[in-house]
C-alpha cells in the first residue's frame, strides 16, 4: 500500500433519483469508513433540485453539488472532476458500497507515472438471487465485472469502480456528454468511460490502465435487472453505445477488446454451458443460448447505431 500522504483522492458519486435514497447514503458511508481516508467526497445531483436540497441537509460533511453540465452520468462526473482537488479522482456508483480497503487498493496501482487509471472488482448484490440462465460473461449487463477480465493492464476501466489521475482530465478533456446514461433516456446506455480511456491513450501514448481485483465494491442488482427483458435491452443499448464510441475514437481501437472477447471468451462460455447441460445442469443450455442471443442483440444495436451515424453525417 502507498504511504497515506503519497496521493490524495477525491471520491465522486453521482445521484439522480429519490428512489435510491438509502443506496446513496450507504455508498457515502462506505467511503467514510475507508481504511485510507478520502481527501473529500463529492456528491453530484443530476438536475433534481428536491433531491439536492435533501442530500445537502442530510450530509453536512459531504460536498453536495448540482450537475453543472448536460443531464446524465457524464455531465455529473465532469462536474465532480471540475470541483475535485485530489490528485486522483475515484468514481463509485450511487447504488454500490465499497469494501474498507477499496481506496487503498486503487491508490496502490499508481506506482508508475504512466499509470493514468486504476479500477477494481464489482460484485453483484442480487435482490432475489442470480438467474440460472445468466452467464458470468455477461455480468457487465448488470454493472458488474465479467468473466474473462484478468487483473493487470486493460484497455479501459469500468465506470462504476474506477479512478484516474486528475491531470488526465486536464490533458484529454472530460467524459463525452453525448455518450452514456441519462435519466431522460429510458435506454440503459453506457461506455462513457470506455471512450474516455481510449481517447486518453490516443492523446497520451503510453498511458496505462490497471485492473486490481482487490479494490472491491458490491453493486445492487434490483429485481427488474434480473429479467431477460432487461438483459436484451441492455445488450442492444451497449451496441448503440459502442457505435458512438467508434465514431469518436475509430473502429480499430473502439472494438479491439470486444472482438477478442467475442472470439475467445464468449466461445468458451458457450461451450462450457453445453458441457454443463450434458452433465445434467440443464440451465447450462440456457446460458449458452443467452451468450448467443446477447451477442446478437449487441451486434444489432451496433449496426443500428452505425447506420444512424452514417445517415446523420450524410444529412449534414
Amino acid at each position: 500500500m502507498p504511504d497515506d500522504a503519497a496521493l490524495s483522492v477525491s471520491v465522486v458519486i453521482c445521484a439522480y433519483t429519490e428512489r435510491r435514497w438509502d443506496d446513496v447514503l450507504a455508498a457515502i458511508e462506505s467511503v467514510r469508513i475507508q481504511r485510507l481516508p478520502a481527501h473529500e467526497i463529492i456528491l453530484v445531483v443530476d438536475h433534481n433540485p428536491t433531491l439536492f436540497a435533501r442530500l445537502r441537509a442530510e450530509l453536512p460533511d459531504v460536498l453536495v453539488v448540482e450537475n453543472r453540465h448536460l443531464r446524465g452520468l457524464s455531465g455529473g462526473k465532469n462536474t465532480g472532476v471540475g470541483l475535485a482537488t485530489g490528485e486522483v479522482v475515484a468514481f463509485l456508483d450511487d447504488d454500490a458500497v465499497a469494501e474498507p480497503g477499496w481506496l487503498g487498493h486503487l491508490l496502490a496501482g499508481y506506482v508508475e507515472p504512466e499509470v493514468m487509471g486504476v479500477g477494481g472488482l464489482t460484485l453483484p448484490l442480487w435482490e432475489t438471487g442470480r438467474p440460472t440462465w445468466l452467464p458470468e460473461e455477461f455480468d457487465w449487463t448488470v454493472g458488474c465485472t465479467f468473466v474473462g477480465r484478468e487483473p493487470g493492464r486493460v484497455r479501459n476501466l469500468l465506470g462504476g469502480n474506477a479512478s484516474f489521475r486528475r491531470e488526465a482530465f486536464v490533458r484529454a478533456g472530460g467524459f463525452p456528454e453525448g455518450i452514456g446514461r441519462s435519466a431522460a433516456d429510458r435506454r440503459p446506455l453506457g461506455c462513457e468511460e470506455t471512450e474516455f480511456c481510449i481517447r486518453l491513450a490516443q492523446r497520451i501514448p503510453g498511458s496505462v490502465f490497471v485492473y486490481d481485483a482487490g479494490a472491491v465494491i458490491h453493486h445492487r442488482v434490483p429485481r427488474q435487472r434480473e429479467r431477460f427483458g432487461y438483459f436484451r435491452t441492455r445488450c442492444f443499448s451497449e451496441g448503440l453505445s459502442k457505435a458512438q464510441v467508434t465514431r469518436s475514437v475509430g473502429v480499430a481501437d473502439g472494438l479491439s477488446a470486444e472482438r477478442r472477447y467475442a472470439r475467445v471468451t464468449l466461445r468458451r462460455g458457450a461451450t462450457r454451458g453445453l458441457r454443463d447441460a450434458v452433465r445434467g445442469d440443464l440451465a447450462g443450455l440456457a446460458r449458452s443460448g443467452a451468450i448467443a442471443s446477447g451477442l446478437l442483440f449487441t451486434t444489432a444495436g451496433f449496426a443500428l447505431g452505425t447506420l444512424r451515424g452514417a445517415v446523420t453525417r450524410v444529412t449534414r
